[in-house]
């Protein structure tokens, strides 16, 4: 299990098209959900209490106890989420934050679970409902677990905080840190869903494809959970997704002046209060900085010559050039000096 997360574009796709099939799936594995609603009172509220007081370690920086209440395996490689605290610090400090109900995951075995699923509260004849989620987890150890989803607002900026527990004798432990944004500029994921409908209408479908993933990025705390909103938002991204764009891992060539760049990303990066689209290309060698600024400034303005769209939706286009080690060199040009 990850320790930490910040703010990312998620591929994850959980559909639930053929519920029969992964409610066998989920029995074959010994996976079982238990939504708030059925919890015992003396479970749901330590689980609450844990997260409130891991909460409020995190408003005050307190990374020590949080290490200190943690799973071995994350105790023993803490960076994560020390990291992830100090990020997210200014925005905790002096903030309030509501628990969502809590979800209990039970994986059963002796040895950890290649694909675990669990479907937790009601589904419909069509699958999600608004009372359901489901969690997809890899390589999860044998042990139960809780998700605790707090939605923190009154800091600098609102965010959510999801809290993996894992139970460990009578305690409940850390086992899984993610703080996410829930607004950028202002905006949250009900607003970028409204724009992507806007754009599609005008047959502006890249524009319409990136704000839906830039949607789904600020109403999905953890990219393992889907809901049913997340799934329509998934379904609207997906119709929508243009085949000259790099997606679920695939990379797509595009020529500048005789030159092919493999694109193998392109997606929305907020800059303080502007939206930018970041285009990633595979390079050989970045060590010549010169060289790869030119290379870059090329592929940004034949990036905005050819979807000229891009101009409506955004401040300005950022290429990255990344190399087999995967380190970068960026360049970014203002849509408006873009010419």
């Amino acid at each position: 299990m990850a320790h930490a997360s910040k703010p990312a574009i998620s591929s994850l796709r959980i559909g639930l098209k053929c519920l029969p099939l992964l409610l066998l799936a989920g029995m074959a594995h010994a996976q079982t959900c238990l939504s708030a609603a059925d919890l015992d009172g003396p479970v749901r509220k330590a689980l609450e209490t844990t997260a409130e007081r891991f909460f409020e370690m995190s408003s005050h920086g307190d990374t020590a106890g949080l290490r200190q209440n943690s799973i071995p395996m994350v105790s023993s490689n803490f960076s994560g989420v020390e990291a992830a605290v100090k990020e997210n610090q200014p925005d905790f400090a002096g903030a309030q934050a509501i628990i969502r109900p809590p979800f209990l995951l039970t994986a059963d075995g002796t040895a950890p679970v290649p694909h675990a699923e669990f479907l937790c509260g009601v589904f419909g004849p069509s699958g999600q409902t608004s009372q359901s989620a489901v969690f997809v987890l890899n390589d999860l150890p044998p042990g139960k677990y809780a998700v605790t989803i707090l939605d923190v607002s009154g800091g600098k900026q609102p965010r959510t905080l999801t809290l993996v527990l894992q139970q460990v004798g009578p305690d409940w432990k850390l086992a899984g840190y993610y703080a996410r944004a829930t607004q950028i500029a202002g905006h949250d994921g009900h607003w970028f869903g409204a724009r992507a409908r806007d754009f599609k209408a005008k047959s502006q479908l890249h524009n319409a494809w990136l704000y839906d993933r830039e949607a789904i990025a600020l109403s999905s705390p953890i990219d393992f959970m889907s809901t049913l909103a997340s799934d329509r938002l998934y379904d609207e991204a997906h119709a929508v997704q243009p085949s000259d764009m790099p997606a679920n891992g695939s990379a797509v060539d595009f020529t500048v002046a005789g030159k092919t760049y493999r694109l193998t990303e392109v997606f929305p990066l907020a800059v303080g209060d502007d939206l930018e689209v970041v285009v990633k290309y595979s390079s050989s060698d970045i060590s010549n900085t010169p060289k790869t600024f030119q290379e870059n400034m090329a592929l940004i303005k034949a990036v905005a010559a050819k979807f000229p769209e891009l101009r409506d939706a955004f401040a300005g286009v950022v290429a990255r050039a990344v190399d087999a080690s995967g380190n970068d060199y960026g360049t970014m040009l203002p849509m408006k000096e873009i010419k």
